[in-house]
Order: C-alpha cells, then sequence, then structure tokens
C-alpha cells in the first residue's frame, strides 16, 4: 500500500496545487486516468465544499490529506476541523435536458461527487471533520 499526506489552508487556490501532487503520486503508481479524473474532481468539490461550508471561507485554517493507493482501491480521507457538516444526503437532480434554463444552479456538487466515486463516507469526531472518498480499482 503506498501512503503520502499533504497539508493546504482553506483558501481556493490551494486546491489546484495539491491536486496536481495528487495527480503526480496517482501516476507515479499506476492509477489508470479515468480513475485519476473521477477521483480529482471530486476531491475539488469535496475541498470547495470543506472551504465554502466548514470554514465559512474563511482563509488560514488547515486541511489535511491522506492519500491511500491499495490493490483495489483508492481512499482520500479529507480531515478539517470547521463547522460539522449535516447535510450528505444525496440530492435528486430533476430537470428537462432539453431546456437548459431548468438545470439546478447549485445543489448539484454531491450529486456529482456520489456519481463519480464508489463510496463517501463523512465523521465528525472531537471536533475534526473527516470526509472519505473512496475508488475502486478495476
Amino acid at each position: 500500500m503506498a501512503i503520502n499526506k499533504y497539508s493546504i489552508t482553506s483558501e481556493y487556490h490551494n486546491i489546484s496545487m495539491v491536486s496536481r501532487k495528487i495527480n503526480s503520486f496517482f501516476n507515479e503508481h499506476g492509477v489508470g486516468q479515468k480513475i485519476i479524473d473521477s477521483i480529482l474532481i471530486t476531491l475539488a468539490e469535496a475541498l470547495n465544499n470543506s472551504i465554502k461550508h466548514s470554514y465559512l471561507e474563511e482563509p488560514g485554517n488547515n486541511i489535511d490529506l491522506i492519500v491511500s493507493i491499495s490493490k483495489t482501491k483508492v481512499e482520500i480521507d479529507i480531515l478539517e476541523t470547521g463547522i460539522r457538516r449535516t447535510n450528505f444526503e444525496k440530492p435528486t437532480i430533476q430537470f428537462d435536458p432539453n431546456d437548459l434554463a431548468t438545470v439546478p444552479e447549485g445543489g448539484m456538487g454531491l450529486y456529482i461527487m456520489e456519481s463519480l466515486m464508489d463510496s463517501i463516507l463523512y465523521n465528525s469526531n472531537k471536533g475534526v471533520n473527516t470526509t472519505t472518498l473512496i475508488k475502486e480499482i478495476k
């Protein structure tokens, strides 16, 4: 198993920097590009959510990431100490695909994350909030 740890602070520009580093880590360990793409899209959305909802866009707060790769899965734990999230239900997205005006403006992030990952878990324990992203390697 390969494990790497990363730390960023709660500013949006740090998301692309850490995504590039994680992309390199995945490439070094032979993770397929389709899996990498799904994970990085989900990771960006999860980090956006941490910055926006947990830290209320206040800069300078710590976000730690633990990335592990095994023969069967990739797992990313995102740890932060902001406001505990309470709603992680996958939304139902209903719109007319022939009428772009009916596409919802918000709330699609969790839907996209759930669609791209095999599992997303959330836990809050003793002030540490952990979002775990799991993608099976097939």
